[in-house]
């Protein structure tokens, strides 16, 4: 992908980069941390909302990548303890203003909640940034849907929709990154983009998606590429200009058993549209 918005454009990544598990085998954290390094510092997102990492990960993702600053805290107990739904930004590009962290429940407030029919605890983290380049203020929320509840899925999309016009109105843009464990023929999908501010950049790329549909990979690259479940979403003052899912790989192996997305977008000057 060739950027194709000037100075003022934005490459926003969401990346589901694995826990780190013994019971990877040769995949293991330790084993292809580096890849994922570079593959991140190959595609220089400006933006970059991260699945799954645990705090040792996310230790080793800031001293990789000394160019960027983050917020995250662990889901089980709001600060190290278990996954990180956590945002990347260029700290030479964005000021932090604010940030936070909801629980996907129905009491979002309340660390380690869980909520419905939900597998596991849930978390969306966000930030409040200014462009350092045009003083414009906007916001990334970042999340991971859970994996076996089917109406956690549904009733987080909805929790979110909500928390984002609550925290950043309806005025200022917002990037929507994440894993949902949900396919585009979803309810908790169509929640998002039916009669909301939010868009797939998927869909509306001034440029077709490149790469393959599917963004669950499994690290084999032999395997048969899985659903897409992996998005950026974004709301009506960007422009998408083009949007890719990245099968970089190393002897055969991808770095992560999913599939990063990027995307290039840029804010409008008339939001009109």
């Amino acid at each position: 992908m060739i950027s194709k918005g000037g100075a003022t454009a934005l490459r926003v990544m969401t990346y589901n980069i694995r826990y780190d598990t013994t019971a990877d085998g040769q995949n293991q954290w330790s084993n292809r941390k580096a890849n994922v390094f570079q593959l991140i510092k190959d595609r220089t997102p400006d933006l970059l909302g991260i699945q799954e990492a645990l705090a040792r990960q996310m230790t080793d993702l800031q001293t990789a990548l000394p160019n960027y600053r983050h917020y995250g805290v662990g889901r089980d107990d709001g600060n190290t303890r278990g996954e990180y739904s956590a945002i990347f930004y260029r700290a030479d590009r964005f000021d932090l203003l604010k940030s936070g962290t909801f629980w996907l429940s129905p009491t979002p407030t309340i660390v380690g909640s869980k909520g419905w029919d939900a597998a596991i605890t849930r978390i969306c983290s966000w930030i409040q940034i200014r462009d350092k380049r045009t003083q414009q203020v906007l916001y990334h929320f970042n999340t991971h849907y859970d994996h076996k509840g089917e109406n956690a899925r549904l009733q987080s999309s909805h929790l979110i929709l909500n928390q984002i016009k609550t925290i950043a109105g309806t005025t200022t843009p917002v990037i929507f990154t994440g894993d949902l464990n949900a396919t585009p023929n979803s309810d908790p999908y169509r929640t998002i983009i039916t009669n909301t501010a939010f868009k797939d950049s998927y869909s509306t790329s001034e440029i077709p998606h490149c790469g393959p549909n599917g963004t669950f990979s499994t690290f084999d690259v032999s395997n048969k590429m899985g659903d897409r479940i992996d998005y950026i979403f974004s709301t009506s003052h960007f422009k998408v200009l083009q949007h890719g899912a990245l099968t970089d790989s190393n002897d055969g192996f991808y770095p992560s058993d999913h599939i990063p997305v990027l995307a290039e977008v840029i804010i409008k000057t008339d939001t009109s549209g």
